[in-house]
């Protein structure tokens, strides 16, 4: 249904004005931005599990931020966002930097778990990381009502239950003495887990420490600027980066670099609008987006705790946005 003036009643001086929408179409466009970011997040995820399987997370991670680093820097170029003035001194910036060491981190155990792991349960399990970030700033000295956090019980109860499997497999058989397998971490969930809790402070420190001094375009800037350049520290000498990958993986880690890099600037446009929670929300789903399109081209197959499991995550994550 279309947005339609408001009724006139004869006689009575209309007091409507095209400005009277406003509000309502800024709305529709965050809820776009915010939809963009988590579609952008979860359709690089997909394509970093093929490549990662391909090339190895590293590499993958290398070139991806390469590719997302260039176009980031030509827009932020075309934008003039270079040439606006800063708060002064180098803190912000070394604080940046910080956030980039999390994110290599981060990044690279993201990564292993969909290389080795299945990225229906990788994705949902990583994109748990705003709990930690409310938690975090609620140890911060900020107030949280009740919803939030009911929001993050579930989301932790549910993070476990997506990465814990009950199914026998190679390395756990059932026991001959009860028939039943023991509960154990599914392939990859440990390093999910351990990309959560790096995105989880990643953010909380960009919120407190970082964007509110420097912006959130030059802010993901730094972060691409100072992963690239530690993986190539690392990788360079110890021939991790190299050889150079061939074939049409090239298109993977195109995708890779350019959506994810797309749905950052989408999620910080829209945070950047006003309707912060609701770009969060959106945002924040993008772990969704990767089940669905496991679901629909991998047919990965999971136990039905970990997709209860799963749909606790999406329900905290939604609690602890509001």
């Amino acid at each position: 249904m279309g947005l339609s003036a408001p009724r006139k009643i004869p006689g009575e001086k209309s007091s409507f004005s095209p400005g009277d929408y406003t509000p309502t179409i800024k709305l529709a466009l965050d809820i776009i931005l915010g939809i963009s970011a988590a579609l952008g997040w979860g359709v690089a995820d997909f394509s970093a599990r093929f490549s990662s399987r391909r090339i190895g997370a590293f590499r993958t991670l290398i070139v991806m931020q390469f590719f997302g680093f260039t176009a980031l820097s030509a827009f932020l170029w075309l934008t003039g966002s270079f040439s606006r003035t800063f708060s002064p001194g180098w803190t912000p910036w070394l604080f940046a930097v910080i956030a980039g060491l999390i994110n290599t981190v981060s990044g690279l155990a993201l990564y292993h778990s969909f290389e080795v792991g299945a990225i229906s349960i990788a994705g949902p399990v990583s994109s748990s990381y705003p709990a930690l970030t409310v938690a975090l700033a609620v140890a911060s000295g900020e107030r949280i009502h009740a919803i939030r956090g009911a929001g993050l019980a579930l989301t932790f109860i549910g993070m476990i239950l997506a990465a814990l499997a009950f199914a026998p497999d190679e390395k756990h058989a059932i026991d001959p003495r009860t028939h039943h397998a023991h509960a154990h971490l599914s392939k990859g969930a440990a390093f999910a887990i351990v990309a959560a809790i790096g995105y989880g402070v990643m953010f909380w420190w960009l919120g407190f420490h970082v964007v509110p001094r420097i912006g959130s375009g030059l802010s993901v800037w730094v972060i691409r600027l100072t992963t690239l350049s530690v993986l190539l520290l690392v990788g360079l000498p110890t021939s991790k980066a190299l050889p150079l990958p061939r074939g049409n993986v090239w298109w993977l880690l195109l995708v890779t670099g350019l959506m994810d890099t797309s749905a950052f600037v989408a999620n910080n446009a829209g945070m950047g609008a006003g309707h912060v929670a609701v770009v969060s929300v959106l945002a924040s789903l993008y772990g969704a987006v990767t089940v669905l399109l496991a679901r629909i081209f991998l047919r990965e197959r999971m136990e039905r705790s970990q997709w209860f499991g799963i749909a606790l995550i999406f329900v905290g994550i939604v609690l602890v946005s509001l």
